[in-house]
């Protein structure tokens, strides 16, 4: 029976809801895994592309249940939980490419990405190039080489939340023999991947998943039996591992995931709308708002939003006046991360944007998260944040 996003959240990874037990799955933690005689190490050693255990990097239980809840709501087949959210990048991509290929990724990506790309791939012999997020489909192909083995997509942009149009990317990738990762961080639950043609799904459990600021860990999904042969083994060939206890704090978190991103998505949207109102504020980029770039594909894509988007303060307002503003918040912390009960602000400094060091927005920009507080709560302290706004300009 194919369950609801809230079912699978709920019931997923729990195994038969009829069987004795505790509600939730055990915990289990371990290095060592016994066997009873060589015949049966040596059998269940050939299945490492399975749920077996056989050593504890290869993932015991409590990996395996969030492993198929993961895979259920990205819409998957298969799915291999990672220490980090970065790590959910960087596995895939070095499982996956090798010297002499060429990838490209969006100017908006995520800054450890880029550093990545820039640093260690390249030492490896693997060239990258940067694309304008809201490149078109010539454009697009007219970038791709003979060598181009993977297009990274992310969508939306960190920092400056570009929607991509992520069928055509897939269309224009796999046209040239190259396979469409894509980082769904912002769209856990509210964006299905493999039915807009990627090929592999990086989450940051850290946010929305854990949903309480107090675990790392990352995941990568694909849909085929062939893809998930490269990233398990290249998985298991890089020694990468997640804490069981972490894995079973996401579990946790994802059973309330439903009911907090509709209650973070409202209360931002709240939020975002204000912000749209101020004179202070040239343009708000939150993907279910028209002033957001990409705003069409999240309408025609997503189903609904998460709590997390930016704000562009108009040109009079300098980087340091809006760092003023955040440093008077009395209700947002100051955080890189994002996706927990918490509100947080962050000012964005520097090209964020194009490879070229050029900036494509018309003033300095900051990056809110909208928690679980009381709205007008937060509305009151972002009323005073701006009056130290004006103060700094």
């Amino acid at each position: 029976m194919v369950k609801k996003i809230e079912t699978a959240l709920v019931q997923g990874g729990r195994g038969d809801t009829k069987a004795y037990g505790f509600v939730n799955p055990r915990l289990a933690r371990g290095s060592t895994v016994l066997f009873p005689d060589m015949a049966s190490k040596i059998e269940t050693g050939k299945h490492a592309l399975e749920p077996v255990e056989i050593y504890g990097t290869y993932g015991n239980d409590t990996h395996f249940a969030l492993a198929s809840v993961i895979a259920e709501i990205e819409g998957g087949s298969h799915c291999q939980v990672v220490s980090t959210g970065l790590a959910a990048v960087t596995t895939p991509l070095l499982a996956y490419l090798k010297a002499g290929d060429h990838m490209l990724a969006p100017d908006s990506v995520y800054g450890p990405t880029r550093s990545f790309c820039n640093s260690v791939l390249q030492r490896f012999g693997v060239a990258t190039s940067y694309y304008d997020p809201m490149i078109d489909e010539a454009g697009l192909r007219a970038m791709m080489r003979a060598q181009t083995r993977v297009v990274l997509a992310e969508s939306p942009g960190s920092h400056t939340f570009e929607v991509q149009d992520v069928p055509m990317l897939a269309r224009v990738a796999h046209a040239g023999g190259a396979k469409l990762f894509m980082d769904n961080t912002w769209g856990l639950h509210h964006f299905q991947p493999f039915a807009h043609g990627a090929d592999v799904s990086i989450q940051a459990l850290t946010k929305y998943a854990g949903g309480h600021s107090d675990i790392l860990l990352g995941a990568v999904t694909v849909n085929n039996e062939a893809d998930w042969k490269w990233l398990r083994e290249g998985t298991l060939e890089l020694g990468q591992y997640a804490s069981p206890d972490d894995c079973w704090l996401a579990l946790r978190g994802l059973r309330t995931l439903h009911v907090r991103l509709k209650a973070q998505e409202k209360a931002g949207l709240e939020v975002a709308r204000w912000f749209a109102a101020r004179p202070e504020v040239a343009r708000v980029l939150h993907p279910a708002l028209p002033s957001c770039p990409g705003h069409e594909f999240f309408v025609r894509d997503f189903s609904g939003a998460c709590g997390l988007f930016g704000v562009v303060f108009q040109p009079e307002y300098s980087a340091e006046a809006v760092v003023a503003m955040i440093d008077a918040l009395q209700m947002f912390g100051i955080g890189a991360s994002w996706g927990g009960y918490e509100s947080l602000a962050l000012p964005t400094k520097g090209a964020i944007r194009r490879s070229e060091g050029t900036g494509v927005f018309e003033g300095a920009i900051a990056r809110f998260h909208i928690g679980l507080e009381n709205v007008e709560d937060l509305i009151a302290d972002l009323e005073q944040g701006l009056a130290a706004l004006r103060m700094a300009r």
